[in-house]
Protein backbone atom coordinates (compact mmCIF):
# COMPACT_ATOMS: atom_id res chain seq x y z
CA UNK A 1 0.00 0.00 0.00
CA UNK A 2 1.72 3.62 -0.38
CA UNK A 3 0.41 6.96 0.00
CA UNK A 4 -1.22 9.34 -2.45
CA UNK A 5 -1.04 13.09 -2.91
CA UNK A 6 -3.70 15.56 -4.44
CA UNK A 7 -3.07 19.01 -4.42
CA UNK A 8 -5.57 21.75 -4.14
CA UNK A 9 -5.28 25.52 -4.56
CA UNK A 10 -7.87 27.24 -2.18
CA UNK A 11 -10.21 26.22 0.75
CA UNK A 12 -13.46 25.31 -1.18
CA UNK A 13 -11.33 22.30 -3.50
CA UNK A 14 -10.59 21.32 -0.34
CA UNK A 15 -13.59 20.85 0.89
CA UNK A 16 -14.84 19.10 -1.93
CA UNK A 17 -12.19 16.84 -1.70
CA UNK A 18 -13.34 15.64 1.51
CA UNK A 19 -16.85 15.90 -0.15
CA UNK A 20 -16.26 13.26 -2.49
CA UNK A 21 -14.37 11.10 -0.02
CA UNK A 22 -17.38 10.54 1.88
CA UNK A 23 -19.40 8.83 -0.51
CA UNK A 24 -16.94 6.05 -0.26
CA UNK A 25 -16.99 5.89 3.90
CA UNK A 26 -18.74 3.65 5.82
CA UNK A 27 -19.99 3.65 9.26
CA UNK A 28 -17.33 2.78 11.82
CA UNK A 29 -14.56 4.54 9.38
CA UNK A 30 -11.68 6.47 11.18
CA UNK A 31 -9.56 9.25 9.66
CA UNK A 32 -7.02 11.06 11.10
CA UNK A 33 -5.70 14.68 10.21
CA UNK A 34 -2.33 15.89 11.02
CA UNK A 35 -0.85 18.74 9.69
CA UNK A 36 0.40 22.08 10.89
CA UNK A 37 -1.76 24.82 12.64
CA UNK A 38 -4.06 26.43 10.13
CA UNK A 39 -2.93 23.62 7.46
CA UNK A 40 -6.94 22.95 6.87
CA UNK A 41 -7.62 19.97 9.18
CA UNK A 42 -10.80 21.78 10.22
CA UNK A 43 -11.73 23.46 6.39
CA UNK A 44 -11.47 19.31 5.42
CA UNK A 45 -13.53 17.91 8.31
CA UNK A 46 -16.13 21.05 7.13
CA UNK A 47 -15.79 19.38 3.63
CA UNK A 48 -16.91 15.81 5.00
CA UNK A 49 -19.79 17.28 7.47
CA UNK A 50 -21.25 18.76 3.95
CA UNK A 51 -20.61 15.50 2.22
CA UNK A 52 -22.56 14.15 5.10
CA UNK A 53 -25.38 16.78 5.01
CA UNK A 54 -24.63 18.13 8.28
CA UNK A 55 -26.56 21.93 8.49
CA UNK A 56 -25.13 22.61 12.59
CA UNK A 57 -21.76 24.67 11.35
CA UNK A 58 -18.44 22.88 12.37
CA UNK A 59 -16.05 24.15 14.52
CA UNK A 60 -12.44 22.17 15.74
CA UNK A 61 -13.55 20.94 19.33
CA UNK A 62 -10.15 21.97 20.75
CA UNK A 63 -11.48 22.97 24.51
CA UNK A 64 -13.85 20.02 23.99
CA UNK A 65 -11.82 17.07 22.87
CA UNK A 66 -14.74 15.22 21.12
CA UNK A 67 -17.80 17.62 18.93
CA UNK A 68 -20.65 15.20 17.54
CA UNK A 69 -23.05 16.07 14.88
CA UNK A 70 -25.69 14.41 13.26
CA UNK A 71 -26.19 14.10 9.27
CA UNK A 72 -26.98 11.16 6.81
CA UNK A 73 -24.09 9.43 9.57
CA UNK A 74 -23.15 10.75 12.34
CA UNK A 75 -19.74 12.98 12.59
CA UNK A 76 -17.32 12.43 15.76
CA UNK A 77 -15.17 14.96 14.78
CA UNK A 78 -12.01 14.85 17.59
CA UNK A 79 -9.31 17.31 18.44
CA UNK A 80 -6.73 15.06 21.17
CA UNK A 81 -3.96 17.48 21.31
CA UNK A 82 -4.53 18.28 24.81
CA UNK A 83 -4.05 14.81 25.60
CA UNK A 84 -0.58 14.84 24.94
CA UNK A 85 0.93 12.92 27.98
CA UNK A 86 -2.15 11.66 28.77
CA UNK A 87 -3.09 8.07 29.17
CA UNK A 88 -6.74 8.73 29.52
CA UNK A 89 -8.99 6.69 27.23
CA UNK A 90 -12.53 8.49 26.98
CA UNK A 91 -14.35 5.96 25.57
CA UNK A 92 -12.61 5.90 22.17
CA UNK A 93 -13.99 2.65 21.15
CA UNK A 94 -17.56 3.85 21.42
CA UNK A 95 -16.63 6.13 18.61
CA UNK A 96 -14.51 4.06 16.42
CA UNK A 97 -16.96 1.04 16.54
CA UNK A 98 -20.00 3.68 16.21
CA UNK A 99 -22.31 4.54 13.59
CA UNK A 100 -20.91 7.21 12.18
CA UNK A 101 -17.44 8.78 10.74
CA UNK A 102 -14.66 9.77 13.43
CA UNK A 103 -12.09 12.64 12.04
CA UNK A 104 -9.39 12.63 14.77
CA UNK A 105 -7.29 15.77 14.65
CA UNK A 106 -3.38 15.54 16.48
CA UNK A 107 -4.28 11.27 15.88
CA UNK A 108 -0.33 10.60 17.48
CA UNK A 109 -1.54 11.48 21.20
CA UNK A 110 -3.64 8.91 20.67
CA UNK A 111 -1.91 5.73 19.06
CA UNK A 112 -2.34 3.55 21.50
CA UNK A 113 -6.04 3.89 21.40
CA UNK A 114 -6.56 4.09 17.22
CA UNK A 115 -7.90 1.24 15.08
CA UNK A 116 -5.51 -0.92 13.08
CA UNK A 117 -7.61 0.38 9.95
CA UNK A 118 -7.72 3.69 9.55
CA UNK A 119 -7.12 6.67 6.85
CA UNK A 120 -4.19 8.56 7.73
CA UNK A 121 -4.32 12.07 5.94
CA UNK A 122 -1.48 14.88 6.09
CA UNK A 123 -2.26 18.51 4.97
CA UNK A 124 0.59 20.87 4.08
CA UNK A 125 0.88 24.24 3.05
CA UNK A 126 2.05 25.15 -0.49
CA UNK A 127 1.44 27.95 -0.48
CA UNK A 128 -1.32 30.81 1.47
CA UNK A 129 -4.03 29.40 -0.53
CA UNK A 130 -2.65 26.01 -1.86
CA UNK A 131 -2.33 22.52 -0.24
CA UNK A 132 -0.91 19.62 -0.73
CA UNK A 133 -2.87 16.37 1.23
CA UNK A 134 -1.31 12.92 1.23
CA UNK A 135 -3.20 9.63 2.44
CA UNK A 136 -1.95 6.92 3.48
CA UNK A 137 -4.82 3.44 3.64
CA UNK A 138 -4.01 1.29 6.29
CA UNK A 139 -6.10 -1.30 5.41
CA UNK A 140 -7.79 -3.31 2.10
CA UNK A 141 -10.97 -1.01 2.90
CA UNK A 142 -9.05 2.37 3.13
CA UNK A 143 -6.79 1.58 0.08
CA UNK A 144 -10.04 0.88 -1.85
CA UNK A 145 -11.45 4.17 -0.89
CA UNK A 146 -8.39 6.39 -1.82
CA UNK A 147 -8.02 4.41 -5.41
CA UNK A 148 -12.10 5.20 -6.01
CA UNK A 149 -10.93 8.44 -4.75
Amino acid sequence: MGKYKVETSNAEETMALAEKLVSLLKPGDVLTLEGDLGAGKTTFTKGIASGLAIKRTLSSPTFTIIKEYEGIMPLYHMDVYRLEDSDEDIGFDEYFNGNGITVVEWAQFIEDYLPVERLNITINYLDEQSRVIEFDPIGEHFEQVVKAL
